[in-house]
């Protein structure tokens, strides 16, 4: 007899009691809204976003998509504020993907920069449209009328709930939002709280949908062998052996694309079943045979060493230039140069990637845990012949993203294998397919060489790098970085150096390249901020003194006159200067609430760093102990300045996890590739940090701003290592140049 029974998350936690505890009901606390994750409005419409019931509850879609960083609560927390309404009282409704919404791609950290104003309009606007339906029923002038707490009052004392005036708010014109008055910041009442995420209970008690908890009637698992190495190509498998695992309904191969890879689905055979173990199950038995094309022989070690020669022994294309700086070397007091190599990182986020795909009806739904919705539905109509109106995407609650599911390859997957079944179709990714198959972060490799005059101070600056660029999944013959990716903490150094010059060379990239969090910072934050640390003992001062003075006067920075054309995220230098005083600021404040002048003990150390990235100033210190050749972090310290902070507790949140993330990375974070083929595969050769790894202390210091918002979800990660490895340097003197540091440490 089988005695195994299947237990899901939710029968877990009612068997446990959690699911009616009190303990983990903490979004039933006063204040919280209710969540609905696949719903759609079923209020009275009054604009893009916002629809009201006559029951009183307010509808807001959330847009964007949610993955731990609480957007489907911040976004919504600010249109709620702007229209009165009592946050009790508001529904937060996931929307499907729609143009009409503007950018639905929730990764580069700008959620709440790009639509911050736009959700304060639209909440002016309900607001707006309830006050007129109120001037009309009691035929009084509109000055006479203002909503608060969820109701229209009259000036006499009179009043009207949402819900009574929902039907009549919704027959209003929608007003020029620019004509709006928005309120003044003393008069926030959500904006800048910590509102508890709307998510919360549903999380804690079972109830959230993420992409594997999907369930159509009918429905086929899909458990996909791909190609290991880039455009390999499936030469024969064994249909038969596969097909006789008990609940295997069908094998079919999905055919790869030529490059550039883009979204496009990999080469593969997929094996369909009645439940997710048969498909797996299955999957074994097809003994497939590839052809590793043109990249069979790639091996990581030996081109990023290549890589490393190259910069540091010629000059690249010149990418930004001001002054002689072979000169300047050349007359330097004293002068260094150091080279650094940054590894192949993946993803790996806790929930791998999943989607499911229902073709009926002359349309193709598609259910992912999906950072890009329209991205996933512009990809899905290609792959499947059809108009964009006939792709509807739901998106479920994603179970971390860091920009892999930006990409959208799983649902193309979903898709067709759906058209191949005639039945709806639920791909499912195990851990080793989401690190074999990933949208790899670049490898990277720098070079510096810097000048010090007889005072100690910074005379010139060359700084060359190659590194594979994410252009090469959309245009094969990519093989150097732009502007755009240069600007993220190489190009754009802050320092007040008389000479400098910044080359980059090519590398052609061997696998799909996509970002991580962070993106390129990741590897030029630790560069940089590495021989910045290195110019600071070599000119005998103290590191943040030597950074502050470095970046001189406080000033606006701009590049084009140097030759760098700076995209600055998107967003123009007027409403985003480049602000030399707020970098310098957060490494002040940082490190005055520390006891950073103060000697440690022996094998002790403090390290700084410090990065501008997303429009976010972000400085880290971190301690650390080096004691019979164990590395230990025992302390991380951050200080932000993100401009307009609308929900502390989230920005709390995604530094600390962003401490971790970077943390992770520094410490063990290694993707190597051996005859074209990644070698991690899993938690236990790509590990993330564990408790017992993580510092004892980690602290966030929110600096506070009236700039605009600036984004949060990343800019934490890039100080990350090379605070670690200055810490390690002060605590050994022994130079790391390289991470992750487990290679010269146990961790």
């Amino acid at each position: 007899m089988n005695n195994i029974q299947t237990i899901t998350r939710r029968r877990f936690l009612e068997l446990t009691g959690l699911a009616s505890s009190g303990v983990v009901l903490m979004g039933s606390l006063t204040g919280t809204a209710l969540a609905s994750v696949l719903d759609e409005p079923a209020g009275k419409p009054l604009n893009l976003f916002v629809s009201i019931g006559t029951d009183g509850v307010v509808e807001i879609i959330a847009h964007r998509s949610e993955m731990g960083t609480g957007i489907r609560t911040s976004l919504p927390q600010v249109v709620a504020d702007e229209m009165e309404a009592d946050w009790n009282q508001v529904k937060v409704i996931q929307g499907l993907a729609n143009a009409d919404y503007g950018s639905q791609n929730t990764d580069g950290s700008r959620s709440i920069r790009d639509f911050y104003h736009i959700m304060r309009q639209m909440g002016a606007a309900a607001k707006h449209m309830l006050e007129q339906a109120a001037a009309e029923r009691w035929s009084a002038d509109s000055s006479d009328v203002s909503a608060k707490e969820h109701k229209v009052y009259h000036r006499d004392g009179r009043s009207l709930s949402f819900g009574e005036l929902a039907v009549a708010a919704a027959q209003q014109d929608m007003p020029e939002l620019d004509s709006l008055n928005l309120k003044d910041k003393q008069d926030f009442q959500y904006i800048g709280k910590s509102v508890p995420i709307v998510d919360l209970d549903d999380m804690c008690t079972g109830r959230t949908t993420y992409g594997v908890d999907v369930r159509i009637p009918d429905m086929l698992f899909a458990s996909i062998e791909r190609t290991p190495a880039l455009q390999g190509k499936a030469k024969s498998f064994n249909e038969a052996a596969a097909k006789k695992v008990a609940g295997v309904v069908d094998v079919v191969k999905i055919d790869g694309s030529p490059l550039p890879s883009a979204y496009n689905a990999l080469e593969g055979v997929a094996v369909l079943a009645r439940d997710t173990y048969s498909a797996m199950h299955g999957r074994e038995q097809l003994d497939v045979q590839w052809d590793l094309g043109d990249h069979a022989s790639y091996d990581s070690a030996s081109y990023i060493d290549g890589l490393a020669k190259k910069v540091s022994s010629g000059p690249g294309v010149v990418q930004r230039e001001r002054g002689d700086t072979d000169k300047a070397l050349a007359a330097a007091d004293k002068s260094i140069e150091a080279t650094y190599k940054a590894p192949y990182l993946a993803h790996a986020p806790m929930e791998p990637p999943m989607a499911t795909a229902h073709i009926h009806d002359g349309i193709c739904e598609i259910w992912a845990c999906t950072q890009t919705p329209q991205s996933t539905q512009r990809t899905v109509a290609a792959a499947l012949g059809l108009d964009q109106d006939q792709v509807k995407v739901h998106v479920t609650l994603l179970g971390g993203g860091f920009g892999r599911k930006s990409k959208p390859d799983f649902s193309v997957e979903a898709a067709l294998l759906a058209k191949a079944a005639g039945k709806p179709v639920q791909v499912i990714w195990t851990r080793e397919d989401d690190i074999h198959q990933d949208y790899f972060h670049s490898c990277s490799a720098q070079y510096f060489k810097g000048g010090l005059d007889r005072d100690g101070a910074l005379s010139a600056w060359l700084a060359r790098e190659a590194t594979p660029p994410i252009a090469s999944i959309f245009n094969a013959d990519a093989d150097i970085q732009g502007a755009g990716s240069l600007g993220q903490s190489f190009g754009t150094i802050p320092f007040a150096v008389p000479n400098l010059r910044i080359e980059s060379h090519k590398a052609p990239a061997h696998m799909r390249i996509g970002w991580l969090r962070s993106v390129y910072n990741i590897p030029y934050a630790f560069g940089v901020g590495s021989f910045m640390d290195e110019l600071a003992h070599a000119a005998g001062k103290n590191p943040r003194d030597f950074w502050l003075e470095s970046i001189g006067e406080d000033r606006h920075l701009t590049f084009e006159q140097e030759g760098l054309e700076f995209s600055n995220y998107g967003r123009s230098l007027d409403d985003y200067p480049y602000d030399t005083g707020r970098f310098k600021n957060v490494i002040t404040r940082l490190t005055n609430t520390l006891a950073w002048d103060e000697k440690l003990p022996a094998g002790q150390g403090w390290g700084l760093a410090a990065a501008r990235s997303f429009l976010a100033y972000v400085a880290v210190v971190c301690k650390v102990e080096v004691k019979d050749g164990r590395l230990s972090v025992l302390e991380m310290h951050t200080a932000i300045d993100a401009g307009t902070v609308v929900n502390p507790d989230r920005v709390h949140s995604q530094m600390e996890g962003a401490m971790i993330f970077g943390l992770s990375l520094a410490l063990m974070g290694e993707i190597t590739f051996e005859n074209g083929q990644a070698v991690q595969s899993n938690f236990h050769d790509y590990p993330v940090a564990r408790i017992n790894q993580t510092p004892q202390i980690i602290k966030t210091h929110i600096l506070p701003s009236d700039a605009l918002p600036a984004g949060v979800g990343e800019p934490g990660v890039p100080p990350v290592a090379p605070s670690i490895a200055n810490a390690i340097f002060a605590a050994t003197g022994q130079r790391i140049r390289e991470f992750p540091f487990n290679k010269t440490f146990s961790v």
